[in-house]
Order: structure tokens, then sequence, then C-alpha cells
């Protein structure tokens, strides 16, 4: 036997995916199941973003950076949930494209919605949450719609 058994070809590992769903992937989930599911993600991500936004701005950060530094991982958390659970939605790099378009867009009216509202409601003790609240229930309703609409139709 002069053939001898060759390594296995090295590859990329998978990126890290939440097991919030057994059964394999599809978008026929009714808009009932979804809104539920969407609106208990978004709680979830709201508290991550509102938890470090209120963290960063504790340690001084300015506004703006304690926000944008919030929305991120709030985004990040919403949408790896959403995709596997609220959407089952398989894999997808256009849809991944789109998702970072999406939150690109609702970044800007996010923090921009929050900003205009820290420098337009009186220096109260409820300003900083009520800005907060204005500013993810716009992007809430934005990110609802189009990904239900557009990004989770894409194959």
């Amino acid at each position: 036997m002069s053939g001898t058994a060759s390594a296995p070809e090295p590859h990329l590992p998978l990126p890290v995916e939440l097991p919030l769903v057994d059964e394999p992937g599809g978008t026929d989930v009714d808009l009932k199941t979804q809104m539920v599911r969407f609106i208990a993600t978004g709680g979830l991500s709201a508290v991550v973003d509102y938890g470090l936004y209120t963290l960063f701005l504790a340690f001084g950060l300015p506004v703006y950076i304690a926000k944008s530094i919030g929305f991120v991982a709030g985004t990040t958390t919403a949408y790896l949930i959403n995709r596997r659970w609220t959407f089952k939605a398989e894999p997808s790099r256009a849809r991944f494209i789109a998702v970072v378009v999406l939150y690109a867009v609702t970044f800007v009216v996010q923090v921009g919605l929050n900003q205009l509202m820290i420098h337009t409601l009186p220096d109260e003790w409820w300003r900083t949450p009520l800005a907060f609240v204005i500013a993810q229930g716009t992007a809430t309703v934005i990110n609802f719609v189009v990904q239900r609409a557009v990004i989770f139709k894409i194959h």
C-alpha cells in the first residue's frame, strides 16, 4: 500500500449561531408569530442597547458615542435572534448585506433622533429614557416593516 491518508483540508469556522430553532429554516412564519417574536427580541435587544448606553454615559462618554455603541450591540443581538427565531431564515450573504444597509439607515435615524430629543426635551430625570424610547420605537417600526417585507424574502 503506497497511498497514505491525507489530512483533511482546513476550512474557515462557521459564524456563531444561536441554537434557538430546531427545525429547518424557512420564511413561512405567520405575521402574528413574527410580531410577537420580533417584539420579544426587540425587548431583549433594547435592554442590551440601553444598558450599554447608560453605562457609557455614566463613564462620561458623549451621548452620540454612548448611543452608537449601544445601538451596534443591540442590533447585532436582534439580527442574530431574528434571523433564526423570528423569521426562521437560512444564512444568506445577500440578506446579510441588506441588513447591514438597513441597520446603517436605522443607525442614523436612531442616533440622530436620540440626539435631537436630548437637546429638545427639558433637562429632567426622564429626558434620557424618553429620548431612548422615542428613537428605539421609531427604529423598531422601520426595522420590522423592512425586514418582513423585503429582507427575509431574499434568498
